[in-house]
């Protein structure tokens, strides 16, 4: 059984083997490091958004459309490496997407934001930041074991804070030294994180490539269930924080008239709630059980889309309103890794939180077109969050029904 564990690559590594002693934290500590670098990189758009549609001449619907692309590219890419790190490992997946990044860093503060099609194609490829997810689950995974998996995930989840970094330094930066400068400051970490990582980074012991071509895995992988019931409740999850993260300045700007620092200020906050929630998430998957978590975080964001939606004072309720948001969709989102570490077969973690990954960044992409549209037509928002709210009460009832219903099947297995 031990043997059978480890050629899994679904534990820590065993006592007798020195090359893991004290590595588990050390392998955490660096996934999530390159996790927030590179989603600090994915999300350098979002918070100039107001300024090139200033600048520019955007209407609302290119401004939704400038900072949704690198999430839909971000999204959909998480499949292929998601696979590609079951096959060649996180040591590998992390530094190399981390290079790649670069280029469309350095495009993009250089040369790529005079016009909007220059916008948009340097947030195409600046999307390849955002796949990194898909290997540090794989990755992070294998290092610990079921039982600790959840809190372990939560931290690496965290990460996800680098957006959180991107809305509280980005304009301070544009604003003192000119937008050319934080572009190449983001280069910079980019490589140095990418040449830490080549040297520190190490495989959990007994991990094994899978034989089959990522073709087959990928065709496997779509035919699980669990695939799908996480990707519907990370599309809810994730996909809700990341359509906040990059489209609440231009929201609080439209509709509450706050300058473009106090709006960024402010999406920072939320960021940073349910950055440091997401752990909590984790935690509490593995103390209590991931289905009651996941239900409780899908109601009180129902309810809190619910009377946002009605456009309240910023000072208290709204604020309220968006904080209590923030800490549930970043508990759900804890929690949705913790069932996937858990239901997920060990061979296939990569190619799951691929697709997985892929459901919650779409759900992120389309809430700011939909928003951008609602502005552009009708000058209000009530309807997008309206449908937030609802969209979270059914990811909630299903929750509390088909997926706990899988969650004990798996148990008694």
């Amino acid at each position: 059984m031990t043997e059978t564990r480890r050629n899994a690559g679904t534990g820590p590594p065993g006592p007798g083997r020195a090359e893991g002693a004290g590595r588990p934290m050390v392998m955490l500590a660096m996934a999530t490091l390159g996790f927030a670098v590179n989603f600090w990189a994915w999300a350098l758009l979002s918070p100039l958004a107001p300024r090139f549609q200033e600048s520019l001449g955007l209407s609302s619907f290119e401004q939704a459309l400038l900072v949704a692309v690198p999430v839909v590219v971000g999204s959909l890419g998480r499949i292929p490496v998601g696979a590609l790190t079951d096959r060649f490992g996180g040591r590998v997946m992390f530094p190399a997407l981390s290079l790649i990044t670069i280029l469309p860093v350095l495009y993009l503060g250089l040369l790529g934001h005079s016009s909007l099609g220059a916008l948009l194609a340097g947030g195409f490829f600046l999307g390849i930041g955002g796949t990194v997810f898909a290997v540090g689950v794989p990755f992070v995974s294998g290092w610990f074991p079921p039982e600790r998996r959840g809190l372990a995930l939560g931290v690496f989840g965290a990460g996800m804070g680098g957006t959180a970094i991107a809305a509280l330094t980005t304009v301070r930066e544009v604003d003192a030294f000119g937008i050319a400068f934080a572009f190449e400051v983001m280069a910079v970490l980019l490589a140095v994180y990418a040449v830490t990582a080549w040297f520190v980074l190490r495989e959990a012991p007994g991990r094994t490539a899978p034989a089959e071509s990522m073709a087959r895995r990928l065709a496997a992988t779509v035919r699980l269930g669990v695939t799908w019931q996480m990707s519907a409740l990370y599309a809810v999850a994730f996909g809700g924080y990341v359509a906040f993260s990059v489209y609440l300045p231009t929201y609080l700007k439209a509709e509450y008239g706050l300058s473009q620092a106090d709006a960024a200020t402010r999406m920072g906050g939320f960021v940073l709630l349910a950055v440091l929630l997401r752990p909590l998430g984790g935690w509490l998957s593995d103390r209590v059980g991931a289905v009651t978590v996941m239900t409780a975080s899908l109601a009180v964001t129902a309810a809190g889309a619910a009377v946002q939606s009605f456009a309240p004072a910023l000072m208290p309720l709204g604020t309220i309103a968006f904080l209590t948001m923030a800490a549930a969709l970043g508990a759900g989102s804890g929690a949705t890794f913790a069932l996937v570490g858990r239901l997920a077969p060990a061979d296939k973690v990569g190619a799951v939180t691929g697709v997985v990954g892929a459901a919650g960044g779409l759900g992120g992409f389309v809430p700011p077109l939909v928003m951008g549209a609602l502005w552009g037509s009708l000058g209000s928002y009530r309807i997008g969050l309206l449908l937030l709210a609802i969209v979270a009460a059914a990811a909630g009832v299903f929750t509390a029904t088909a997926v706990k219903r899988a969650a004990a099947s798996r148990a008694t297995a």
